[in-house]
């Protein structure tokens, strides 16, 4: 699999494509994982991540860079009474 770059106006941004819970989805380049929950509007406190199949432990989301190709797991908890 290949990064894409994809133009706008006066900036280009680099693409990569990611397994998102089962289905294709185009990300920004250079990500982590942290940030892609962020930008997924998704807590990090209330989210376990499977990276390629292994867990990833809460306190790597920061340092682990996302990176094309990869398949992530999301399992997002949700409170109620």
């Amino acid at each position: 699999m290949s990064a894409t770059v994809s133009t706008s106006a006066n900036r280009s941004q680099a693409t990569i494509t990611i397994r998102l819970n089962g289905k294709s989805r185009e990300v920004r380049d250079g990500l982590t994982v942290r940030s892609l929950l962020e930008e997924l509007e998704l807590h990090p406190g209330m989210v376990v991540v499977e990276l390629n199949r292994d867990i990833l432990e809460r306190d790597r989301y920061a340092d682990v860079r996302v990176r094309d190709g990869d398949s992530l797991e999301l399992v997002h908890f949700v409170g109620g009474g």
